[in-house]
């Protein structure tokens, strides 16, 4: 397979494309759609699979590069797998996850008002990862963290839903951890690391 030195990461979320960024090798360009001028398509798949294929081959098509692209996001057991593959819509038009956040709190006190009592409120972050290749090729992998939900926010690093997420036998939330740490244990690491060997 011919060695891959430039590719799309197909996201507008920036903490997204730096832990991307962070995962490939440092010999390969990453564009981003921001630098072509590029939108994003509608996530109008049904999984997580789906949508993550269906940007990795827009942005693709598009750019005329191999294109990497995920699709994740956060399952909660007691909201019944919510918000799921809306996370993102959860944090409105303005891409607001403390908004978001502060909607996963409101729904499991709907569920269950004493939420917070309880030992563990079980939850997992799912990434589907695909490569997609102008031609039409494409590799596709999955990786998942399971975790609880903390009752707080908890720090400032990462993105997204970190701040509530505590992973499974650790101590800290993905928001209090150290980027290093979280890159190496996270859903986007795991999915990277099955299909990683096509960049080597």
């Amino acid at each position: 397979m011919k060695k891959i030195k430039k590719i799309i990461i197909g996201t507008h979320n920036q903490g997204k494309f730096k832990e991307i960024s962070n995962l490939l090798p440092s010999y390969i360009k990453k564009i981003s759609p921001k630098e072509l001028n590029l939108s994003s398509p509608e996530e109008t798949g049904s999984s997580f699979r789906e949508n993550s294929k269906l940007k990795a081959q827009f942005f693709s098509e598009k750019s005329n590069l191999i294109c990497i692209s995920d699709d994740s996001g956060l399952e909660i057991d007691l909201l019944s797998g919510a918000p799921g593959i809306h996370s993102s819509r959860w944090a409105g038009s303005n891409n607001d996850f403390n908004l978001a956040m502060d909607k996963v709190f409101v729904e499991l006190t709907k569920k269950d008002p004493n939420w917070i009592k309880r030992k563990e409120i079980t939850a997992r972050f799912i990434c589907c990862l695909t490569v997609y290749w102008p031609k039409g090729k494409l590799i596709m992998s999955e990786g998942i963290i399971d975790g609880n939900i903390s009752s707080t926010k908890r720090g400032t690093n990462g993105f997204g839903y970190d701040p509530i997420f505590l992973p499974k036998n650790y101590e800290q939330t993905f928001g209090e951890m150290e980027k290093k740490l979280k890159y190496k244990i996270d859903h986007r690491a795991k999915a990277y690391l099955k299909i990683g060997k096509i960049f080597n």
